[in-house]
């Protein structure tokens, strides 16, 4: 009986402390609860409110940037590439919106531009490797030799480089004559399209990198294939600089996987803004510093050193001899 009670009770008392509990939680922990979370519902408001301001603040003094950059490209560039010629060579899937700019850009540093070659996705295409190849070999002049170990994309590059550019400032604004017919088999085979006069040779090139990186199977093939053009222009001409926006300076990227492409890491620069007015900007100066026999990674991309390389100070006019 006393063991029956004893049970009895606790089973009361475990029932009670229940219902305490439940008065307890409705009448004051649930306040509490719901008064905390109040207040950290407001604080988190109004941290919102002040990023969304930050946010607000960078957009416009970086729209106040750009308009001064647009508004000075002209004096910041004048002079800077004089008497060079320069071609631009598009990747597949390139921004076609980068053309006018680029154009503009080059003019206001004092080059010419000869014109404009765009290959197309069939030029990477994984399938039409072997065609490449042979067309390479096909309009290569007699007696020309490609590297030993040359993929079909090289052997592409040493041929359309010695249709399009120079390292010999002589030859510059003339086609060479034992190139003749490389840009028409390219075009015929539909691996290119050009506009302007990129036959007549220019010192200098732009290659520009495609919005956003291959993907697929054949992603790496495609992206090394850029990576080739740019090497053997590079090699053909006084300087040549691999430009697109920070997607390109990814990991999988034209930029990046050139990085990490031994010789022509060293020598073709690299610029990843090139979608900002600044970035243009230090498109030209990479440019000059290639004349210079330097180069660089620019940017604010993995791999990047610098947002632009140094700019050779203007030279300053010594003053005039006093008469005595």
């Amino acid at each position: 009986m006393i063991d029956f009670r004893y049970h009895l009770v606790s089973i009361v008392a475990i029932f009670l402390a229940l219902t305490v509990g439940i008065v307890l939680g409705s009448t004051v922990l649930e306040p509490t609860f719901f008064k905390s979370a109040e207040e950290m519902t407001a604080s988190l408001r109004k941290a919102n409110e002040s990023y969304i301001t930050q946010i607000s603040d960078l957009q416009t003094r970086e729209e106040g940037g750009d308009s001064f950059v647009t508004n000075h490209t002209s004096e910041l560039v004048r002079g800077q590439l004089a008497g060079e010629r320069v071609v631009l060579v598009e990747a597949p899937g390139a921004p076609a919106g980068m053309r006018d700019p680029i154009q503009k850009l080059i003019s206001s540093a004092g080059a010419v531009y000869t014109g404009r070659v765009s290959l197309t996705d069939k030029f990477t295409a994984s399938d039409q490797e072997s065609v490449v190849d042979s067309l390479a070999a096909t309009v290569a002049p007699a007696g020309f030799h490609f590297a030993d170990g040359a993929t079909a994309y090289d052997k592409a590059a040493a041929v359309l480089s010695g249709a399009i550019v120079t390292g010999d400032r002589t030859q510059a604004g003339r086609a060479n004559p034992s190139m003749t017919g490389v840009l028409e088999a390219f075009q015929a085979g539909d691996f290119l399209t050009v506009s302007g006069n990129p036959d007549q040779r220019a010192t200098m090139a732009i290659v520009l990198a495609p919005a956003q990186p291959y993907e697929g199977e054949d992603a790496d093939k495609q992206t090394g294939a850029i990576v080739s053009v740019a090497a053997g222009l590079d090699s053909s001409d006084l300087g040549t600089v691999l430009a697109g926006t920070t997607t390109a300076s990814a990991a999988t990227g034209v930029i990046g996987v050139l990085h990490d492409t031994g010789e022509a890491a060293s020598n073709v620069s690299t610029v990843d803004t090139v979608d900002i007015p600044a970035g243009r900007v230090a498109v030209v100066y990479a440019l000059r510093e290639q004349l210079a026999g330097r180069s660089g990674a620019y940017g604010v991309g993995s791999g990047s050193t610098a947002f632009e390389p140094a700019v050779a100070p203007t030279p300053t006019p010594s003053p005039a001899t006093s008469r005595g």
